[in-house]
């Protein structure tokens, strides 16, 4: 697996250097310079999205321990970002970082693991429409082409496999899970492993607490929105003001690549590629949509370098109060 993450991470290394070779790195650094203020501008407005979907996170998870406060789900989402960003891991390993990290706070294994399990549910699903909505603003702006089309196809089999992933869980797939993981975790001698009994009836409940689904992906769709705004601050400050309707567009189809590109780390290279793309259909030369996607990893760096620093800080400070012999110590990695 590990050597599978490594050329994963090469291959995003080398398809970035590529982009920058091919456009030219003067001109896309240059840009980067002349939109300075919208690093910043990026930096403070992304606090507004961390918060939404933290709150997501809190409305899904249930308000069962009042231990828990709404900075403590900002924390983890903080770390959960900085890892699948920073960190030479698939785009999953932050959820299950910070699941760990929420186990320990209080909730328990199998509530924590339920509570993220659906939170990361509900924003594949969200982000599926915010894309869904992208492309038909999308559709209105531009004339239709092979290329809108293929991006409307692609849009179709991610609502699929979005409807596929909640449709196996309320099947019962988590329960398969479960019972693999115990077995595993017995044949190895892991301890705390049976506190994840019950899983699949944990993540059912939580999904029909009444409103708690609905007011989730509410929150996490508005986050998803927001960084339209994102993308038009950072455009202006670079000199090529668009619409907002067109930033909502490019960062729609923008962040869909970046999901697509889960299995490298940080979508090095498949970002890129991406906002070059959806770029190109709302007249953006391709520097700019490189220097648009640098920029955003720059907030990346900006806000997941003191996320790292907090993770490890958690590490060592994050107990609750009467469970932390009882949910998951023996696991690998506490």
């Amino acid at each position: 697996m590990k050597l599978v993450t490594l050329a994963a991470g090469l291959f995003g290394m080398a398809l970035t250097l590529w982009l920058l070779s091919r456009f030219g790195a003067h001109a896309i650094l240059h840009l980067v310079m002349v939109g300075g203020w919208g690093i910043l501008a990026a930096i403070v407005f992304h606090a507004i999205q961390v918060l939404l979907s933290a709150r997501s996170w809190q409305i899904i998870a249930g308000r069962d321990e009042p231990q828990l406060k709404l900075r403590d789900y900002v924390a983890l989402r903080c770390v959960r970002e900085g890892v699948n960003n920073l960190l030479p891991v698939a785009q999953v390993g932050g959820e299950v970082i910070s699941a760990r990290l929420l186990a320990r706070r209080g909730p328990g294994l199998r509530r924590a693991a339920a509570a993220t399990i659906c939170d990361l549910t509900i924003e594949l699903l969200s982000q599926v429409i915010f894309t869904l909505l992208g492309l038909g603003l999308l559709l209105c702006l531009v004339k239709r082409s092979s290329v809108t089309d293929e991006l409307v196809e692609s849009a179709g089999v991610a609502l699929l496999l979005g409807a596929v992933f909640l449709g196996s869980q309320c099947l019962g797939a988590v329960s398969v899970v479960e019972r693999l993981l115990v077995r595993i975790a017995a044949h190895l001698g892991w301890t705390g492993v049976e506190s994840i009994r019950g899983l699949h009836g944990e993540i059912m409940g939580l999904y029909t607490a009444p409103g708690h689904a609905v007011r989730a992906g509410f929150a996490q769709l508005v986050a998803w929105s927001l960084g339209a705004v994102e993308v038009c601050l950072i455009l202006h400050f670079m000199g090529q003001d668009r619409s907002l309707a067109h930033g909502f567009v490019i960062e729609s189809v923008g962040q869909a690549a970046k999901s697509v590109g889960f299995a490298v780390p940080g979508a090095l290279g498949v970002s890129e590629g991406g906002f070059i793309l959806i770029g190109s259909l709302c007249g953006l030369p391709p520097a700019v949509s490189i220097g648009l996607s640098l920029i955003k990893r720059l907030r990346e760096i900006a806000w997941g370098l003191p996320a790292l620093a907090g993770w490890q800080w958690m590490e060592t400070h994050w107990q609750g109060p009467a469970r932390k012999l009882d949910h998951g110590v023996g696991l690998p990695g506490h």
